[in-house]
């Protein structure tokens, strides 16, 4: 392999080193946007992390203490989104 050939070839593997970075930053673009909503609903948990630890900690000592309530608790939560989702398609 002589130097011209040599040259070329180098061009030719930059060139395709090059267009692997834009197809990376492309793609972790996309990926950004897609996972976007998700990030942002990461977020929101975390902001009120506090809260929800103090809430799962309170359930957590009622449910060991009376475990019966928790079926209870359960249904009546299971209801009331059912009527919530009843009430918002009549709604509409």
């Amino acid at each position: 392999m002589n130097r011209a050939d040599r040259r070329a070839r180098k061009a030719e593997l930059e060139h395709a080193i090059e267009q692997q970075r834009i197809d990376l930053l492309v793609a972790a673009s996309r990926w950004q946007s897609a996972s976007r909503s998700i990030d942002r609903g990461w977020q929101t948990l975390l902001r009120y992390r506090v809260p929800l630890l103090l809430m799962g900690g309170t359930v957590l000592y009622r449910t060991a203490r009376r475990p019966g309530g928790v079926v209870r608790l359960a249904g009546r939560l299971t209801t009331g989104a059912l009527l919530v989702k009843k009430a918002r398609r009549l709604l509409r």
